[in-house]
């Protein structure tokens, strides 16, 4: 019997899943495959976040545990080509939990997924975030009434279709170099957006989820009553103010002007601590951020920061 789950990997705490754009979009089109390659399963809700991620899926248990096993190999093996780390997410666990379908669950675990990115403190909105279904849904710019064809899932357009660039209309070679796969179970008339992802109206049950809220006014109270908006809430002051990939990427020049070397591996301990000390000032990073940024241990990094 296909019922609903929330499904949530656990926190890296010493490294990240996407360290950078093209990371993010990566694992964007390897939602899309893993869509397309698990048919059995539906997409009601994702997001993809610096070292985790939460799905929203509708299946039997084995297939929801099958889809996201075959996502973190795929996505592991892109990783293990482009950075060199082996096993990455082998041992990364992964909680699912059944959500029942009805009192208002499933409406209540969509909107705990879509506001994991304003929880981190990345945007106001989920629908200015754009590694997830966070602008998928109630959104009439999604698709335009220039792009007529097939009805995708859960389109309320009249016909139209999403914007953006068909599969079918690219080469095999660009197709494969794109997407990191020579799949060929995607459908051509999914359609590519300018970021270089294929859009998740394609394979997003849209018009479920729209049901189940059934007006934005509805989705907006369940967003904004949702455990991460009071995470949020209560914990404002002491956020992040800049996301890990921003970070990751200043570090190198960082490290080079304050000691002049070429990496946080490079430094005495005693330049660890201060390196450590002067991200937390300049980008108002918690002990947390730090850590995932510097690939050390929560525990290490309160070490280091603390001087003991």
């Amino acid at each position: 019997m296909k019922k609903i789950w929330l499904v949530t990997t656990d926190h890296l705490e010493e490294d990240l899943w996407f360290r950078d754009e093209e990371d993010f979009k990566v694992g964007m089109n390897f939602v899309a495959i893993q869509a397309a390659c698990c048919p059995a399963v539906v997409v009601l809700a994702f997001i993809l976040m610096s070292n985790h991620v939460h799905f929203v899926l509708k299946g039997t248990r084995r297939e929801v545990e099958e889809f996201i096993r075959q996502f973190k190999h795929r996505y592991s093996i892109y990783y293990n080509a482009r950075w060199g780390i082996k096993k990455f997410l082998r041992l990364n666990g992964v909680d699912i939990k059944e959500i029942p379908d009805y009192n208002e669950a499933p409406e209540r675990a969509i909107a705990y997924v879509q506001m994991n990115c304003v929880a981190a403190n990345i945007c106001a909105h989920p629908s200015q975030y754009p590694y997830g279904t966070g602008n998928c849904f109630f959104n009439p710019s999604s698709s335009s009434p220039l792009a007529p064809g097939p009805v995708p899932i859960g389109s309320r357009n009249g016909g139209a279709r999403p914007v953006g660039t068909r599969l079918g209309d690219l080469s095999a070679r660009a197709r494969e170099r794109l997407l990191h796969t020579n799949c060929e179970t995607l459908p051509p008339d999914w359609r590519l957006g300018p970021e270089g992802y294929i859009l998740p109206q394609e394979y997003v049950d849209v018009e479920d989820v729209e049901d189940r809220f059934g007006s934005p006014k509805r989705m907006n109270y369940f967003l904004n009553t949702s455990s991460k908006a009071r995470k949020r809430l209560e914990s404002e002051e002491h956020l992040p103010a800049f996301r890990d990939q921003i970070i990751l990427t200043a570090l190198p020049d960082l490290c080079r002007s304050l000691f002049g070397k070429d990496s946080f591996a490079d430094l005495s301990p005693e330049e660890q601590t201060e390196f450590m000390r002067q991200i937390r000032f300049r980008f108002s990073a918690d002990v947390n951020q730090i850590a995932r940024v510097c690939g050390l241990s929560y525990a290490e990094a309160a070490r280091l920061i603390d001087g003991i």
